[in-house]
């Protein structure tokens, strides 16, 4: 993220960049989350690259249209390029924003490997974001959103969306 912002000289410009959200978890940034590839400012106009977490995911649009009133507000223009390859990795969620998620009561992504015997085997490896325990069990490949599945903590008893691992 801070390579991203570090040619921006005006500040207030950074601020409102940075206050962009995911609509769909919205504890965490498009920095936190890692879509925004590259951002280039010449004089008063703004142009930014992002890419999906998925194709197809339709935050992009909302994303897209924050970014935009955000830069308009202080006088720029804008220009939002959707950016397919490379694909989106969960490897591009910044540390903090896996905390967050986890704070947020979703569980932050495994790695590829363990993603894989959680989702196929159904081994219970996946920490529970409300009580830190392992005993969980996959309720669905898919929890609130298609990039989500389902787990349930056999502990706690409480239902909670896993960030599956994308690569």
């Amino acid at each position: 993220m801070v390579g991203l912002l570090e040619n921006i000289t005006d500040e207030n410009l950074k601020a409102e960049l940075l206050k962009i959200t995911d609509p769909e978890i919205p504890v965490l940034t498009v920095f936190d989350l890692g879509v925004i590839r590259k951002i280039n400012v010449v004089d008063k106009h703004v142009n930014i690259d992002i890419t999906p977490t998925y194709s197809g995911c339709p935050a992009m649009d909302t994303i897209s249209m924050d970014l935009k009133v955000a830069i308009e507000s202080l006088g720029y223009t804008a220009n939002i390029n959707l950016v397919l390859a490379p694909a989106w990795t969960t490897d591009w969620i910044s540390e903090e924003g896996k905390k967050k998620l986890e704070e947020y009561g979703i569980a932050a992504p495994l790695t590829e490997s363990l993603d894989k015997r959680a989702l196929i085997d159904g081994e219970p490896i996946v920490k529970c974001p409300n009580c830190s325990s392992t005993n969980t069990k996959l309720v669905s490949q898919f929890g609130s959103t298609a990039c989500k599945a389902l787990f349930k903590c056999n502990d706690c008893l409480e239902p909670f969306d896993y960030f599956k691992c994308l690569k």
